[in-house]
């Protein structure tokens, strides 16, 4: 018998890998090219060469044994860590040095073991709908409670009225996003110093420490010139979480990092336990020739205007076909408004046009679904002659 814990969770298994599933059963049927598949936040921009170039040369010049062996530490290669540290403090103005950093197995990795290493049984993790459904399973893996803050469907900036309404005694950190998957949506800078001074408040109140951890695989994807506000300059308690999943087209390599700040509360007790986490939990350390090839190429970046010209393809096209959506920010998704109340209705009624998108009610906030667009141009223009007829099903 399995554990009752992992029976709640397959029972609740992942909506949108099982719509991905269901398009490679759908693309034996009808021709991958007839199937209009944006369930997965799967990077289709290549890799920049220079991580080609680097792997290459790394397993022409490194010795094996020490590239792909253990580190001496849990937290990675020190160089490693250094330069990404450097080159934090040239972009954001800030002041790491390699101890600050712990590379990570991609940001989920690095998001499990911050929570490993902060909560005890009981202790409230607030996050703000919509969000991606795994942080649930990421606090409930170490007896925590997830408080959900209702969705502000206007915009889709946090709700911060009710937001210091949920901060209790019990509060031990806040999961924040941005750009935001599932939206899109970029949270202002002034978004953010409301969010701090609220944090400050309830530290007091509570004589508590309250940690902010900023989940961050859509950094370098935004917009239209829009800043995504670093957040360890505005809230002393701030975790980052990094992943270079979306920044270089990586996510099947699992490679990321932490930063936890000297400012942070008991940051040289954080620090060591994120590396005794990060051994415990089974990662043991990041994996080693992958560390190796972000630090040649943290300079280097995907070309986001495939993803731009996807974004602006898709929201002028569904817009003018009567679909309601906000224009995303960041990241590669749209969050579009269901044009019936169940939206899970919505999504099956989608498949039998070969359009397969995931309802909102993944990501707590019933009524929308999710469009993954980092997809081909092709799949998006040819999509949309079926998105016309799915609207005028519903008489948009």
């Amino acid at each position: 018998m399995i554990s009752k814990k992992m029976e709640n969770m397959v029972a609740n298994s992942s909506a949108i890998r099982a719509m991905f599933e269901e398009g490679n059963r759908l693309a034996k049927i009808y021709g991958s090219e007839n199937v209009f598949d944006f369930s997965l936040g799967n990077p289709n921009v290549p890799a920049p060469d220079a991580v080609k170039y680097a792997i290459k040369e790394l397993l022409d010049e490194e010795d094996p044994v020490v590239l792909h062996g253990y580190t001496n530490s849990n937290a990675g290669y020190e160089d490693v860590r250094i330069a990404i540290a450097d080159s934090l403090n040239d972009r954001f103005g800030t002041h790491f040095c390699s101890k600050n950093i712990t590379m990570t197995v991609g940001a989920a990795g690095g998001l499990n073991v911050i929570l490993k290493s902060l909560i005890n049984p009981g202790d409230e993790v607030i996050t703000f709908a919509p969000y991606f459904g795994e942080y649930r399973s990421y606090t409930d893996n170490y007896d925590g409670v997830l408080v959900e803050v209702s969705p502000n469907t206007t915009n889709f900036q946090p709700k911060l009225d009710e937001f210091e309404q949920k901060i209790s005694p019990k509060t031990k950190a806040i999961i924040v996003n941005t750009p935001n998957n599932p939206t899109g949506v970029v949270y202002s800078e002034e978004t953010i110093q409301k969010m701090a001074a609220i944090l400050e408040k309830k530290q007091k109140e509570y004589g508590t420490d309250i940690y902010l951890i900023s989940d961050e695989p859509y950094r370098e994807l935004a917009y239209d010139g829009v800043e995504v506000p670093y957040l360890t300059k505005y809230y002393a308690n701030t975790i980052v979480g990094y992943s270079y999943s979306k920044s270089l087209s990586l996510p099947g390599e699992r490679i990321g990092y932490l930063v936890i700040p000297d400012e942070a509360s008991d940051s040289e007790k954080l620090i060591g336990a994120v590396n005794v986490a990060t051994r415990i939990l089974g990662f043991v350390n990041a994996p080693t020739l992958q560390q190796k090839v972000v630090k040649a190429c943290l300079n280097e970046k995907t070309d986001i205007s495939y993803y731009d010209r996807n974004r602006e393809t898709l929201y002028n096209g569904l817009k003018n076909l009567g679909f309601d959506c906000i224009k995303p920010e960041g990241a590669f998704y749209l969050f579009v408004k269901s044009p019936i109340d169940d939206e899970k209705e919505f999504c099956n009624e989608a498949k039998k046009y070969n359009i397969l998108i995931v309802p909102g009610s993944s990501f707590a906030c019933p009524g929308y679904v999710r469009m993954a667009y980092c997809v081909s141009y092709e799949t998006i223009v040819n999509s949309l002659p079926e998105f016309a007829k799915l609207a005028k099903q519903y008489n948009l």
